[in-house]
């Protein structure tokens, strides 16, 4: 198969996070991937570690879908429980998953190990671009609670929701 005159492996691969709220380097990564694989599944996951989100799964899950209109190989959906459970649900067939710098491999390397061993799948790690490379996240919404300016960072959907929560003009659904 090629696409923009480049040869792309006809597989399933998933791209799972939190994306809360979703940040030009998801967006990055997720551009990325869908060169490189078949069929790429963005799969928003609730996170029981992190603290509560600042958008809703669904309100997630929706800028997504419109960050990546232009992607006619990406899907959007979400799971919960394990990754190495959904992947078999879906039968992908690698894990995507955006580092930043050696502290996230450090970080991602184990769970790779461990989604490998329950589910038999690789996970594919694609460096950022480095002008996202210092982007989470938590920098975001950390930035945008203070009242700093995060227009460059997010993708223009998670910014208009972000404006329109900062005026009160749109709750969490």
């Amino acid at each position: 198969m090629k696409r923009n005159g480049r040869a792309t492996v006809a597989t399933n691969a998933v791209l799972p996070g939190s994306f809360d709220p979703p940040t030009n380097g998801h967006l990055d990564v997720i551009e990325r991937a869908a060169k490189c694989f078949g069929w790429v599944t963005v799969a928003v996951v609730v996170n029981p570690q992190k603290r509560g989100p600042m958008f809703s799964l669904e309100e997630r899950e929706a800028m997504l879908r419109e960050c990546t209109t232009h992607l006619p190989n990406v899907t959007v959906t979400h799971f919960r429980g394990l990754l190495a459970d959904y992947v078999k649900e879906i039968e992908a067939d690698v894990i995507v998953k955006g580092l930043r710098a050696v502290s996230d491999f450090e970080s991602e390397m184990s769970t790779a190990l461990m989604n490998r061993s329950l589910s038999g799948v690789d996970t594919f790690f694609l460096m950022s671009d480095q002008k996202y490379s210092f982007v989470s996240s938590s920098i975001v919404k950390e930035v945008f609670f203070l009242g700093g300016d995060v227009a460059a960072l997010v993708p223009e959907p998670a910014l208009r929701i972000m404006a329109a929560r900062r005026a009160g003009t749109h709750r969490s659904t």
